[in-house]
């Protein structure tokens, strides 16, 4: 659905101060379908308000649950789950639906869907989830666009190898497994922590799981899940973004209710380019930086690797860097889209194929952009936040995807910003 509403920024303002990091989307997303497996009601709290979980939440009462939402905590009471469809206009707003698959064929053993929708970056391959769910005794047909999957016998454990460590299968395959039949192994399991916050979700709930934040994650079946309590983990892309912001301000930050640990991928990035940054207990990170220098190459990779999901907003941060910065592209081949929007500001950046050259200017100036997926969305705030002049941008549906009210984020730091 389009949102007709835009950003005003108007840039040159430091960002400074202190601020709290919401929950992950990409935690809040799995933990919502897993919700549906357990009998009874489960609370989650640190929920972050985003259109990605209007969507979920909207699906899971689509399927017979009951949600309530207040504030940042959502209560899921699952149970009597009596769909096992996902109408397709609920499937095209959020790209991540596909995760619905597991948990619905593990608590029903049918489930029929529509291929995701949500920001197009290109092909995002379902055929890992398809394959795996195959070797657990599902059957599935694809016809018209819908997937057709049912387990007539009920699923069974299996040994898993992926060829690639992709979230979403892995979510999918532990969703899945955890009340199948027996063992299931999973192997290059995909490590990042969203993934770990999901399976200590499931195993409050009685699932046996171990291994999970290392490549290979065993899972032993159980018969049903009961319904439990749990916090969402801070969101390190957001967390990201808003160091990105406060360094091409040249400005100073600390972030609270945040998981440094978790974000290794891309803070030696940020020193490497003249930023301190001192973490403390209790989920604390400062962050200033004075100048910025271009690290020669980044590449995207799986965790523990730097993350596909904050490459946009690094592009923004590298076009005011001393320097010339290359990004490789290795996990989705459509994720530049953002480019063109921040040439408009004044950026010297040019792409062919899945790499991208930043070469550093002395400044951006403001511009009327438009944001065509999330992560290209919070790229252009972070450019914008920098530009002299008045930047508006619009394509909001994309960003309020993974980034609760970011005028109310970055108006607290003292950005000039405001939505209308």
């Amino acid at each position: 659905m389009e949102n007709r509403q835009k950003l005003v920024i108007n840039g040159g303002k430091r960002i400074e101060g202190e601020i709290s990091v919401h929950g992950a989307k990409n935690s809040a997303l799995p933990i919502l379908s897993a919700a549906a497996l357990a009998h009874g009601e489960s609370v989650l709290h640190n929920v972050p308000t985003l259109t990605d979980v209007d969507a979920a939440c909207r699906i899971l009462t689509t399927l017979g649950c009951k949600c309530r939402k207040s504030g940042n905590t959502v209560t899921v009471e699952a149970s009597n789950v009596t769909g096992s469809e996902i109408p397709d206009t609920l499937m095209r707003e959020m790209r991540s639906s596909i995760v619905f698959l597991g948990a619905l064929l593990g608590r029903t053993g049918h489930c029929r869907l529509s291929f995701p929708g949500g920001c197009e970056l290109g092909a995002r391959p379902i055929d890992l989830h398809i394959s795996a769910l195959r070797k657990m005794g599902a059957e599935i047909n694809e016809e018209h666009g819908y997937l057709d999957c049912v387990a007539p016998d009920g699923l069974h454990g299996a040994k898993i190898s992926l060829s690639f460590p992709s979230v979403g299968a892995t979510e999918n395959i532990l969703l899945a497994a955890v009340t199948a039949k027996g063992c299931t192994e999973i192997h290059n399991a995909a490590r990042e922590p969203e993934i770990v916050d999901l399976s200590e979700f499931l195993t409050k709930c009685g699932a046996k799981i171990s291994g999970a934040g290392e490549s290979v994650i065993t899972v032993e079946g159980v018969r049903r899940l009961e319904p439990c309590e749990h916090s969402v983990s801070p969101d390190r892309i957001v967390a990201g973004t808003y160091l990105c912001a406060a360094a091409i301000t040249h400005g100073e930050i600390i972030l609270t209710h945040c998981d440094p640990s978790a974000m290794n991928g891309y803070l030696p990035v940020l020193e490497a380019m003249g930023a301190k940054i001192y973490t403390y207990g209790g989920g604390k990170l400062y962050m200033s930086c004075k100048r910025l220098k271009a690290p020669p190459t980044i590449r995207t990779m799986p965790y523990p690797g730097f993350p596909t999901d904050i490459q946009a907003p690094f592009t923004a941060l590298c076009s005011l860097a001393e320097g010339t910065t290359v990004f490789v592209e290795t996990i989705f081949e459509n994720r530049f889209r953002h480019v063109p929007e921040l040439i408009r500001l004044g950026a010297s950046i040019r792409t062919e194929g899945r790499v991208c050259v930043v070469q550093g200017v002395r400044s951006l100036s403001g511009a009327k952009v438009r944001a065509s997926e999330l992560r290209g969305g919070a790229a252009l705030i972070v450019a914008a936040l920098a530009a002299e002049g008045t930047s508006e941008i619009t394509g909001l549906e994309f960003i309020d995807r993974g980034y609760e009210a970011p005028e109310k984020a970055f108006r607290s730091l003292g950005g000039d910003i405001r939505r209308v």
